[in-house]
């Protein structure tokens, strides 16, 4: 059987990487747990999991080596690459981390390896970036002295609920042979099936889409949200309407940060506009999300001076500073571009984040961690909507100098806030 001759490597353990390493060693599987962040291992060898998608118990019922050697590579006969893959300042593909990854488990590749791709990709990056970086380092040849392979992740940070063994894998091979051995290897975990991509760019292209998908749909609310300010009704009142339609698509406007959303519709930017094709709509629907962390601040200002409040040195309490929910991950949170703005102006801010320590928050976003609500606010901005905020309401009335100004981005507070005239209330 398969399962009997396999040894995994997963290289990178991050939120996509450790939770397939654990999967992958609960089925029973042989797994080497590969990071450069020798701090990383060292926790992981502890049993705890500092990004918090994977519980002490799993750790400690999974059997793997962790290791920071990449010489311990050599033991795997397949292997997983499961690096980030991120943007620059200029939203241009950063593949730096990829590159990095595939010279290591080239210079540490056993002869007849299988290697797979999870990080995001533009169409062609597997082959025509990683492959060659592997030939010249493992001095082996592509189709014989190893087999490639692309299955792009589909790991949601914080969601308990799509995991891997219920998510349908997509996977692609070079040829027919690796195809069908890949998809034989993770249908070991992955009980809600396989889709096998005719080929690797295929498989790439995909991914990026998927994101894509959303982000212009979130792009598309996010713009009727700019719209209803100006009217002066709620989105809410009309997302709720137009939802009572049987194919009424039903997103919501937000802050769109995180490595995925907000970051993948550059990949395939980028390659379209080196065939010659300016994509248009995707292009437009990152402008329109790129946007609201600003309108988030102007609508601090705005309800700032509506209150007859000073802008100059008022205070802030910002609440969530992570990109989204219950979570720990803070990469791209575009709660940091309206903090910026907002300091800009003189706004004295602070930062409450029940999943961030204070070192965290004063590295990525250069301000002090309040433990608690406390009081003196001019103004308190709710970013994301933390399981712990949920009944924060009457603490940060109390908090407020009067009158209160609230401005809640996700409206975790608009059914009890909208009918009261007393509260400076904005929502998008």
């Amino acid at each position: 059987m398969i399962k009997d001759s396999l040894t995994i490597a997963v290289v990178g353990l991050g939120y996509v990487g450790l939770p397939l390493a654990v999967a992958f060693a609960k089925a029973g599987q042989r797994v080497v747990g590969f990071d450069i962040n020798e701090k990383r291992i060292s926790s992981l060898k502890r049993a705890r999991d500092e990004s918090g998608e994977v519980d002490e118990i799993d750790l400690k019922n999974a059997e793997i080596k962790y290791s920071s050697n990449p010489k311990d590579l050599k033991q795997a006969n397949f292997i997983i690459v499961a690096v980030p893959t991120p943007v620059n300042k200029a939203n241009q593909p950063d593949l730096g981390l990829i590159e990095s990854a595939s010279r290591l488990v080239g210079q540490n590749l056993a002869k007849g390896a299988t290697i797979v791709y999870e990080s995001t990709v533009y169409p062609g990056v597997t082959e025509d970036v990683c492959v060659p970086i592997i030939e010249r380092e493992s001095q082996l040849k592509a189709g014989q002295g190893f087999f490639i392979g692309y299955s792009p992740e589909r790991v949601n940070p914080g969601d308990k609920e799509h995991t891997i063994d219920k998510i349908i894998k997509i996977v692609s091979g070079m040829d027919k042979k690796t195809l069908n051995h890949i998809a034989e290897v993770y249908s070991i975990v992955c009980a809600a099936g396989v889709h096998k991509a005719p080929n690797i760019k295929t498989a790439e292209a995909a991914k990026v889409f998927e994101n894509i998908q959303r982000d212009v749909n979130i792009a598309l609310v996010n713009e009727l949200s700019l719209i209803c300010h100006r009217l002066g009704i709620k989105t809410t009142d009309v997302l709720d309407a137009g939802g009572t339609k049987w194919n009424f698509l039903k997103f919501r406007p937000g802050l769109v940060g995180g490595h995925c959303v907000g970051v993948d519709p550059y990949y395939l930017v980028q390659k379209a506009e080196e065939l010659g094709i300016h994509p248009q709509v995707i292009s437009a629907g990152r402008r329109v999300n790129d946007f609201m962390a600003e309108f988030v601040a102007q609508e601090t200002i705005s309800g700032l001076i509506e209150a007859g409040k000073p802008v100059k040195n008022a205070k802030v309490l910002v609440m969530g500073l992570t990109f989204k929910e219950n979570i720990k991950d803070v990469r791209n949170s575009k709660i940091s571009v309206t903090i910026e703005k907002l300091k800009g102006l003189g706004v004295k801010i602070s930062g409450l984040d029940p999943n961030l320590t204070v070192q965290e928050i004063k590295e990525e976003f250069q301000i002090e961690k309040v433990q608690n609500i406390g009081k003196g606010y001019d103004a308190v901005l709710v970013s994301a909507n933390h399981k712990e905020f949920k009944n924060s309401l009457a603490k940060i009335l109390i908090s407020s100098t009067n009158p209160p100004v609230i401005i809640d981005v996700n409206g975790l507070y608009s059914k009890e806030l909208n009918s009261n005239q007393k509260v400076i209330y904005k929502t998008l």
